[in-house]
């Protein structure tokens, strides 16, 4: 038992970058995990962490005994919480998603969950990039759009509304485009939901319309897009959850209301494939029964 809390200790002064934090986490002193990860690297011949007054980082080395480590102490969890009778989990969930989504769907739903599990750790990766998960350690990933060619497992969980918005002072310098092709002829703000395909798609009433694009302004964050956006740098497309705060302050209004665009599905993403631990498919089971509550912003998968 000594050599497994050796371990978890390390992976946690890997991940965060601290002996004091992973030390406050575990309620040891930090002297103490220093030591012990002193002997681990003894132990093993090899030096597993660089330290500087600034930082620790793991080393080649050690991020090779990170990789392979941490599946095993998450199959040690998973087999502790397969038998525990009350259902409750334990250990630490790393997720990872988009910022904006984060922050303005799923963070204000979690409440339950982490009082349903308070012993479960929770790790929330924000970035609308698409990460090497495996490297990362990430248990589940929910990501909108299409999701790329992996070795990972997928489950869809709904799709999300896409709308065009633009800012009132944008509108009022510039004309309010009347047909999709009249998008054309603005400067077109480039995000994470708008800048995948080289043109936005159109519909309305078996009419349909394809405009080919190039943003004048571009950025991998959805929250930077709509800024961008709302300081009436040109006209955006995103999902109508993540700009819904800014459409009901007047920051943003919609453009084209007529017209649909293509839904965006919402994936929850299994880089481990059927060994996805139970409490990230726990998760996943509550963040679909969440969202499938959520406004008419939200479609839940059948």
């Amino acid at each position: 038992m000594k050599d497994v809390l050796t371990f978890r200790l390390y992976t946690r002064v890997a991940r965060l970058g601290s002996f004091s934090a992973a030390a406050r986490e575990c309620g040891l002193a930090q002297s103490q995990v220093s030591r012990m990860i002193a002997e681990l690297e003894a132990g093993l011949g090899a030096r597993l962490l660089t330290r500087t007054t600034r930082a620790v980082m793991p080393t080649e080395a050690g991020l090779e005994f990170l990789s392979r480590m941490e599946p095993i102490l998450a199959a040690i969890d998973d087999a502790e919480n397969s038998v525990r009778e009350t259902g409750e989990l334990r250990g630490v969930l790393r997720l990872a998603m988009p910022s904006t989504m984060a922050i303005r769907v799923v963070m204000p739903r979690l409440s339950a969950f982490t009082e349903r599990h308070p012993l479960l750790r929770l790790e929330v990766m924000l970035d609308d990039r698409w990460q090497d998960m495996i490297r990362e350690a990430v248990d589940v990933g929910i990501r909108v759009g299409s999701l790329p060619d992996s070795a990972g497992t997928a489950r869809l969980i709904g799709t999300m509304h896409r709308v065009v918005a633009a800012a009132p002072a944008y509108l009022a310098r510039h004309g309010t485009p009347v047909l999709p092709e009249d998008i054309a002829l603005h400067r077109v703000v480039g995000g994470p939901a708008g800048s995948q395909a080289s043109s936005w798609q159109f519909e309305r009433d078996g009419e349909r319309a394809s405009i080919d694009l190039q943003p004048h302004v571009a950025t991998n964050d959805t929250a930077g897009a709509l800024a961008a956006a709302v300081a009436g740098l040109g006209i955006v497309s995103t999902t109508s959850w993540a700009c819904r705060a800014e459409i009901d302050n007047g920051a943003l209004v919609h453009v084209l209301p007529d017209w649909k665009m293509a839904e965006l599905p919402v994936h929850a993403y299994f880089p481990m494939g059927r060994t996805t631990r139970l409490a990230g498919r726990a998760f996943v089971d509550f963040i679909a029964a969440e969202l499938a509550k959520a406004p008419l912003d939200f479609i839940a998968a059948g």
